[in-house]
Parts: C-alpha cells; structure tokens; sequence
C-alpha cells in the first residue's frame, strides 16, 4: 500500500469520525429536548427527528468500523456526546441538534466530493456514506416545524 492510499484512507477515517462525532451531539441534544417535552411534541421529536438521527449514529459507527476493519486501520470507539446544560431550553436542543446534523451532513459531503471513497474502491464506504446523509437529510426542515409549532 503507497503512502497515498493509505494517507487516504486515513483522512477518510477522520472525516467519518467528526460527522459521527457530530451526529451524536445531535443525538444527546435530541435527548435532552425530549425529556423537557409534553408527551404529544415528545412523540413527535421522537418520530420525527430521534429515530432518524440515531439510526444515522448507528450506521456512521458501524460504516466507520467496517472501512477500518476492511482496510486494517485502527478504529476508535465513540462515546456518548457530553449532555449539555438544560438552561438553553427545548427550542435551543433542537437548534442545537439541528445544527450538528447540518454538520455532519457537510462533512460527509465534502467526503463524498473529494473523491476519496471512490477512489479506495470501498462501496461498502460510499452506500454507508450515502444512507447516513439519507437519514440526515430532512432534519433542519423537521427540527424548524417542530420549534415553530411547539406550545399550539
């Protein structure tokens, strides 16, 4: 394996590494909203933003262990994200969790367009990537409906 194939993969792992760093911030804000909620908007975080982002934690871990295991990289483990402090309220759980999705979603995409995935030949990598996105996508939209309907 060259340098460059193998610093590639690397920054492949690092990138995969911050969006699920990311994701589980999202996650742990997610968390923190619901438990301040009413049981009918805590249904519906639940529904609409929980289950999606943590079905796209699960998949960028075990997407991040695959490639590190087919490639024969370490892969590090990921911890649960620091819970924060309840003073910033439901809306700002949601905002917060909404912007690291955002973050994350960025990240993978600036994977995706350098080009990286394709060219390690991995597409186990590139369908991962993708269905994490997938299960991103719709996360600003639905965290701003839910702040905007909250309390009606």
């Amino acid at each position: 394996m060259s340098y460059t194939s193998a610093a590639a993969r690397q920054q492949i792992l690092d990138a995969l590494a911050v969006a699920t760093d990311e994701i589980g911030v999202a996650l742990s804000a997610l968390s923190e909203a619901y438990d301040l909620l009413d049981e009918q908007s805590a249904d519906r975080l639940e529904s609409e933003l929980f289950r999606p982002v943590q079905s796209a934690y699960g998949r960028a871990q075990r997407t991040y262990v695959g490639f590190a295991e087919r490639h024969g990289l370490p892969a590090r483990t990921f911890e649960p994200a620091i819970r924060e402090h309840p003073s910033t309220g439901v809306r700002g759980f949601i905002d917060h969790a909404a912007e690291a999705g955002a973050t994350a979603d960025r990240e993978l995409a600036e994977l995706q367009d350098s080009m990286l995935p394709v060219e390690v030949g991995d597409q186990e990598l590139r369908a991962g990537l993708q269905e994490v996105r997938e299960l991103l996508d719709r996360l600003g939209a639905h965290a701003r409906e839910l702040v905007r309907t909250l309390g009606r």
